[in-house]
């Protein structure tokens, strides 16, 4: 009876998997959406909308209903990790694009511990001896970096691991160990944020809290939509040399 039982819930799942499939897609056009507008405008929209419907489609045949887990939430993290692969796959994360983003955050950390505050973008162009216009260009050419590292995680004090995109980002449902580790991660997220120059903490809060794109956070600082997405790489370098070391 126990093996007839758990056989009808897996033909059943089966049975609902493409209702579960039609019924989500709204939310793959929404999270496509809402990670595209924190991305330069040349990508191509398409791709990421056909990596988020297979993220949909694994997720449809990976779920199990027995766990108590919603298939929204379910979908949702499957969605972004798929969004997030396509995003990798291009050529702007590329090795040498990768090595230059660590020596931006080494300098950086270097930087702050020698000058006791952060430093400024000019202080930061001659540590890494290119020229002020050069060094805004690297901080535009790692922006996306930037917002993928974000799916990078640290371990808690349990070893248990903190997604800063949990905390950064809209959060769904989560389980009371998920609402821990979030918690845990938001204290030192916090703390790290109230640190940053005035600038940095605006658009930080305005990108991620408060969902405001490139344009609309310009037009509320007096800046262009180049200028914020340099500032916000900026901080998003500060703030995972911060949470690093509160791994550490």
């Amino acid at each position: 009876m126990a093996l007839s039982g758990s056989l009808d819930s897996v033909a059943c799942q089966g049975a609902d998997r493409e209702q579960l499939i039609l019924e989500h897609i709204p939310l793959v056009r929404y999270l496509v959406a809402r990670i595209a507008s924190k991305l330069p405008s040349h990508l191509d929209l398409q791709d990421l909308m056909s990596s988020a419907m297979i993220g949909l489609i694994n997720a449809a045949d990976r779920f199990d209903i027995t766990r108590g887990v919603l298939f929204k939430t379910f979908a949702e993290q499957h969605i972004r990790g798929t969004i997030l692969d396509e995003l990798r796959s291009y050529d702007v994360l590329s090795r040498s694009m990768r090595d230059k983003y660590k020596r931006l955050e080494r300098e950086l950390h270097k930087l702050e511990n020698s000058l006791g505050r952060h430093p400024t973008s000019e202080e930061v162009a001659s540590a890494l001896e290119i020229s002020l216009d050069e060094y805004y260009d690297l901080l535009d050419d790692v922006h996306i970096f930037t917002f993928i590292s974000l799916d990078d995680s640290w371990e808690g004090d349990d070893g248990s691991p903190l997604c800063l995109a949990d905390v950064l980002c809209e959060a769904e449902a989560k389980n009371p160990q998920q609402q821990v580790i979030t918690m845990q991660l938001a204290e030192a997220l916090g703390q790290a944020i109230d640190t940053l120059p005035e600038k940095e903490r605006l658009a930080v809060t305005l990108y991620y809290n408060e969902d405001f794109n490139l344009k609309e956070i310009g037009e509320t600082m007096g800046l262009t939509e180049s200028r914020i997405s340099q500032i916000i790489s900026q901080a998003m370098v500060r703030l995972r040399s911060r949470l690093r070391l509160h791994k550490n």
